[in-house]
């Protein structure tokens, strides 16, 4: 096994059995549930940067998958919107980290009349060779784990996570990314690469890497400032600016001119006709704003027309308009 990898279990291993309130910092708010309370304990835990639950993901009672539970705090959550045996699977590859998220599901159970333990299976397994039968999830989550991956470890993780989707199923991500360059010193060091810092890639990086994998529908739903690596504290003579990403890829097909990805552009028609038909199924109807995929908005652009404004993608995406 690559020593980065031995070295993120000790990591993690240390932050069960003593917590480390400042290990990552996410910069989501805690989801506030009518009749949902998290144990301080899970809150101390949060090794997360962004958050993975979307209440518009989770409809139909799903089966859900997290893969590094921390502290059950997402499980709990998840569990909220999936609440029958073993409808939300944790699987963690550090036993500490499971036993300690076992713990803390039990006291969530007393502290949630609606909530059984039994909801929750925690599995031990790797996110590399993951214990999971095929296409038999529908959402599988994970929070800021990928970016300890190197590239061949981080195609293998994404690769599992596909498998074990069901069609159209979900895999909703947050992540560190870096747009200004990871100097290769920080890249190799394997206690930044375990904190999920030094191996940030660029968003397009990212986003091709969930494409090659199989993802047809990519949506970018957040993309926030994260941390800031500086010259006091890394071994670096500049600002390496992060920022945190939260990301959902569907198993839809694989659409013939690539995947459609979503980056929070919009299509506004404001012409003299009640809509615009561009004859490839996109319509616009007068001074309604349409969500469209970048693809979708760079051919309305290139149709120089100048009655369609089209936005700059936003780096926020809920849901809706078409591609």
């Amino acid at each position: 096994m690559e020593t980065y990898l031995e070295t993120t279990k000790d990591v993690y291993k240390s932050a069960a059995l003593d917590p480390d309130v400042g290990l990552c910092c996410t910069t989501t708010p805690i989801w506030q549930l009518p009749g949902l309370e998290v144990p301080r304990k899970m809150l101390e835990m949060n090794y997360g940067c962004g958050s993975t639950v979307h209440p518009r993901d989770l409809v139909n009672n799903p089966s859900v998958l997290y893969v590094g539970v921390g502290g059950g705090m997402e499980l709990l959550q998840f569990s909220y919107f999936s609440r029958k045996q073993d409808g939300v699977i944790g699987v963690d590859v550090v036993e500490e980290m499971l036993a300690a998220s076992e713990k803390n599901i039990k006291e969530a159970e007393q502290l949630n009349p609606w909530f059984e333990s039994n909801f929750v299976s925690l599995r031990k397994g790797d996110a590399l060779d993951l214990p999971i039968e095929n296409n038999s999830i529908d959402v599988a989550a994970q929070n800021c784990l990928f970016n300890i991956f190197q590239d061949r470890e981080l195609k293998k993780a994404l690769e599992e996570m596909y498998r074990v989707l069901k069609p159209h199923g979900r895999l909703v991500m947050s992540d560190p990314i870096c747009e200004t360059g990871m100097p290769e010193n920080l890249q190799v060091d394997e206690r930044l690469r375990a904190l999920c810092l030094s191996g940030a890639l660029p968003m397009a990086d990212y986003l091709k890497m969930l494409s090659e994998v199989g993802f047809g529908t990519i949506e970018v739903r957040a993309k926030r400032p994260y941390r800031i690596l500086g010259p006091d504290h890394y071994l670096t003579d500049r600002l390496i600016y992060l920022e945190s990403l939260e990301v959902c890829a569907i198993k839809d097909p694989m659409p013939a001119d690539g995947p459609c990805v979503f980056t929070g552009r919009t299509a506004i028609y404001f012409g003299n006709e009640d809509y615009f038909d561009d004859q490839k199924g996109h319509v616009l109807m007068l001074n309604q704003p349409l969500a469209v995929c970048d693809k979708t908005a760079n051919a309305l652009s290139s149709l120089g027309r100048n009655d369609i404004y089209i936005s700059d993608s936003t780096y926020f995406y809920d849901g809706g308009g078409c591609c």
